[in-house]
C-alpha cells in the first residue's frame, strides 16, 4: 500500500511539474511584454490576441496578475505533495533520490516565478518612470502605445548622452587641473634650484643658514628641558 501510494503522487508530482513548466513559459513571455505570451502556454485564461500585451497594458497586467496566482497555487499543491510523499515510509535508495530531485525541481520553479515577477515590476517601473508627460500607454490605440514607447526611448538615449557629455567635461576638467598641478610643481623645483645655486654660490649665506638652524635646534633643547624641568616640580609638588 505504501508503494502504490508513492507511485500515485510520483505521478501526480510529474504530471503538476510539466504543467507549472508550460505555465512558467507563458508567464516569462507575459511577464517580459511579449505580444505573444498571451496564447502559448495552454494555460486556462490565457486566451486572446497575440498584441493584447502591447495594446492593452491594463488588460495584460490583469493576465499576469491571474498567472501568477495560478502558478503560486500550483507551486503550493506542488510542495504539499513533495511533503506527502516524505511523510511515507522509505522504500530504497531510489525513492530517496527521486524524492530529492522532486525537491530541486520545486526549488528551481519558486526561483524562476521569484525572478521573473521581479523583471516585470523593474520593467513596469522603468516604463513609469520614462512615461513622464508622454502619451497614455494604456490607450487601445497600437500606434499611440508604439509611438510613447519610441518617445521614452528617445528621452532616455538623450539622458544617457547628457550623462556622457557631463562625464567628459569633467575628465577635461580633472586633466586641466592636473597640468596645472604639473606645471606649479616644475615652478616649485626650478625655484628651489635656484636657491640651492644661490647658496653655492655665496658660501657665507649658507654657513649663516646652517648657524641659524643649530642655534633653532638649540633653543629647542633648551625650552624642552625647562618645560620638562618644570612638569617634574609640578607633579612632586602635586603629590606632596
Amino acid at each position: 500500500l505504501p508503494q502504490s501510494s508513492h507511485t500515485v503522487l510520483r505521478k501526480s508530482a510529474r504530471s503538476l511539474e510539466n504543467e507549472i513548466d508550460l505555465k512558467l513559459v507563458a508567464f516569462s513571455k507575459i511577464g517580459a511584454g511579449s505580444g505573444g505570451g498571451g496564447s502559448s502556454g495552454g494555460g486556462g485564461g490565457l486566451g486572446g490576441g497575440s498584441g493584447a500585451v502591447d495594446t492593452s497594458p491594463l488588460l495584460g497586467e490583469h493576465v499576469f496578475d491571474s498567472l501568477s496566482e495560478e502558478i503560486e497555487q500550483m507551486l503550493d499543491k506542488l510542495s504539499s505533495l513533495n511533503e506527502s510523499m516524505s511523510d511515507l515510509p522509505a522504500s530504497g535508495a531510489a525513492a530517496m533520490h527521486t524524492l530529492q530531485r522532486h525537491r530541486e525541481i520545486l526549488q528551481g520553479y519558486r526561483q524562476e516565478f521569484n525572478k521573473i515577477c521581479a523583471n516585470h515590476t523593474m520593467r513596469i517601473e522603468r516604463e513609469e518612470l520614462l512615461r513622464g508627460s508622454g502619451l497614455a500607454t494604456s490607450s487601445n490605440s497600437p500606434s499611440i502605445s508604439g509611438l510613447s514607447r519610441r518617445e521614452m526611448y528617445l528621452k532616455e538615449s538623450g539622458h544617457l548622452n547628457s550623462a556622457s557629455h557631463l562625464v567628459n567635461d569633467q575628465i577635461n576638467i580633472a586633466i586641466e587641473t592636473r597640468d596645472h598641478l604639473h606645471a606649479q610643481r616644475q615652478a616649485f623645483k626650478r625655484l628651489q634650484t635656484r636657491f640651492n645655486d644661490i647658496s653655492n654660490r655665496f658660501p657665507l649665506i649658507s654657513s649663516l643658514i646652517q648657524r641659524i638652524n643649530i642655534k633653532k635646534r638649540r633653543d629647542s633643547l633648551i625650552l624642552g628641558a625647562v618645560i620638562g624641568f618644570c612638569v617634574i616640580l609640578l607633579l612632586l609638588y602635586a603629590f606632596n
